[in-house]
């Protein structure tokens, strides 16, 4: 028998049951991936409580790495064989599994240099990273930047790729610890937000504002990022750690210096197997270039998927979280 943590409401992190079936067989255009490692990240919080709607009862998690146990019948694998290391990201969650069933279409082969854990800590995050900074907005050389949560899961990888891109990153964090970790990882500024107004400090740092914020905090920090931006400045909101923005007037927007804003989502821009293939060669390149670093500061047994939440929703951890089956 495999095992699954699935939900059948939504609700608190111990609406989380770990629960038995049978090992399902591929079909057409499907391989079953034996995980590994699965990612751990705040979209599974919030289809855990409701924020984003999946239908119940639902098997969470979007990201594993693993082996290909078996390949079913189909048109066209991909390249893909048998015994295969590969990674993926899912837009409809089902990762938190000791096996799963995924479209070939969607499976990236995984490089010798990366190992399982790394792969399953950095690939939903690291593509977002890649898209944010290099498509969201094509983040230029001494170009001043706002990253919020720059010590989280996707900050320190986004606040690693910024740097390497020369960037001048004024980093937001909640902790004095969670501020000497945005300094190793090349910060020009790091603002503890607990006690130091970061709308201030931005405008002290640069007067007319700054060209780009990265907000994945969303309800705390969504009007002051907005309050940062220079005109014609971009907001990108991809998150939502403290609960969803406010609805707010366009009007806004307006007033204060003919301002964008978006909000992406990661599959809009992995949408073709192209897309996806050329994204994840350059998260492995960084990756087997040293340029990022993944840091996975806590491992969880699959039984202990409800622990992981918590220390995830606490807003205190740094780096990765990882469920091993």
């Amino acid at each position: 028998m495999e095992h699954r943590v699935r939900i059948a409401q939504t609700g608190a992190p111990d609406v989380l049951v770990l629960e038995s079936f049978e090992q399902p067989q591929p079909g057409q255009g499907e391989a079953l991936i034996r995980h590994s490692a699965i990612g751990v990240n705040m979209i599974d919080t919030y289809h855990r409580t409701g924020l984003y709607q999946v239908p119940l009862p639902a098997t969470l998690g979007v990201e594993a790495a693993g082996v290909i146990e078996r390949l079913g019948p189909q048109t066209d694998d991909y390249g893909l064989r048998e015994g295969q290391r590969v990674v993926y990201t899912a837009q409809t969650p089902g990762a938190y599994a000791s096996v799963r069933l995924m479209p070939t279409e969607r499976l990236v082969p995984l490089p010798d240099e990366i190992s399982d854990e790394v792969a399953a800590a950095s690939f939903l995050k690291g593509l977002t990273v890649e898209f944010l900074v290099r498509r969201a907005h094509a983040v230029r050389f001494a170009e001043p930047v706002l990253l919020h949560a720059a010590s989280g899961g996707v900050g320190s990888l986004a606040l690693q790729w910024l740097t390497d891109l020369g960037a001048k990153v004024i980093a937001t964090v909640g902790s004095d610890d969670k501020a000497e970790l945005a300094k190793r990882n090349g910060a020009d500024h790091v603002i503890v937000y607990t006690r130091e107004d970061f709308k201030a400090k931005v405008r002290e740092l640069y007067p007319e504002g700054v060209p780009v914020v990265y907000d994945s905090v969303g309800k705390a920090t969504f009007e002051g990022s907005l309050d940062c931006l220079s005109p014609r400045g971009l907001l990108i909101s991809y998150g939502n750690a403290s609960g969803k923005p406010p609805p707010f007037d366009l009007a806004t927007l307006a007033a204060k210096g003919s301002l964008f804003i978006t909000r992406p989502t990661l599959y809009s821009y992995i949408r073709t197997r192209t897309e996806l293939l050329t994204a994840a060669d350059a998260l492995f390149a960084m990756l087997k270039h040293g340029k990022l670093t993944t840091q996975i500061s806590q491992r969880f047994p699959l039984t202990e998927a409800a622990a992981a939440h918590r220390a995830l929703e606490s807003r205190k951890t740094t780096g990765q979280l990882l469920l091993l089956p």
